[in-house]
């Protein structure tokens, strides 16, 4: 356990250098945040009562998704490591001994967790200070505080392995670019990270929460303004955890298998 936490400890200082992409990323998305609140409140102003979510817990869930960016955008992948797959370079990482798997996880989550530490803060004071319904709202109560980071933590795990899979898938191609837009294009549309899932029609919705990209962002920000709360919310922690251990247990199959077969100059 202590070498991967090596491996964090590194990649979590690498990534707090890019202080200057830091403050471009903060612009950039409190600029986002905003262009999306006009976008949603002109649709509130036409009739309020037609939308499955509050305009307040709207733009807490915008500017949650704003802050918490670097957590999951799946978009934001690891190129060192598809490089690696690809150039053959993955012969030095499986010279150590460690687990490859565990060793690209915890890279990850602190590649990520670093990001975010430098863009939240600013985003959150900034929103927190926005005028009623346009601002970021307390959390609806101590229940939904609890249960946001609960499930902010599974939800990071949630992508993460997601995004392991495509690494691993990475392995049987000859290229990950077609993979990986696949993969982008899928869990943005089917994360909430387009559009909101509750504004999706009741049959398809209900599909997309109970899929593992139901169960990325689309839990924690939810739960921060109430929107998921009492038995729902046990059962929305209850399917990020099954999710978890499943994604988990089939991206170490799965890297096994790829390792077996895996080819490097010929061998």
């Amino acid at each position: 356990m202590k070498k991967y936490w090596s491996f964090f400890r590194l990649r979590f200082a690498m990534g707090l250098q890019y202080r200057a992409a830091a403050l471009a990323g903060i612009i950039t998305q409190f600029m986002w945040g905003f262009m999306e609140l006009m976008i949603y409140t002109a649709f509130y102003r036409t009739d309020a009562s037609a939308f499955p979510m509050t305009m307040q817990s709207t733009a807490s869930y915008i500017w949650l998704q704003q802050s918490f960016l670097f957590l999951f955008m799946t978009w934001r992948m690891e190129n060192e490591i598809f490089d690696a797959i690809i150039n053959g370079n993955v012969a030095y990482e499986l010279c150590r001994p460690t687990d490859i798997y565990d060793m690209w996880f915890a890279r990850s989550v602190a590649n990520r967790l670093s990001g975010v530490c430098l863009r939240c803060l600013p985003i959150l004071l900034l929103a927190v200070f926005l005028p009623a319904p346009y601002g970021l709202s307390v959390p609806a109560g101590a229940g939904a505080a609890i249960g946001f980071i609960l499930s902010m933590i599974l939800a990071i795990l949630v992508t993460i392995s997601i995004c392991m899979l495509v690494y691993i898938a990475t392995f049987f191609t000859m290229s990950p670019k077609g993979l990986q837009v696949f993969c982008v294009t899928l869990i943005d549309f089917a994360s909430g990270s387009v559009i909101p899932l509750p504004f999706f029609p009741d049959g398809l919705r209900q599909v997309m929460e109970v899929l593992p990209f139901g169960s990325m962002q689309n839990v924690p920000f939810r739960v921060y303004s109430g929107d998921i709360a009492g038995g729902e919310l046990v059962r929305a922690i209850g399917v990020q955890f099954i999710w978890v251990v499943v994604l988990i247990l089939l991206g170490k199959f799965l890297c096994r298998v790829a390792l077996r077969r895996v080819q490097l100059q010929g061998g």
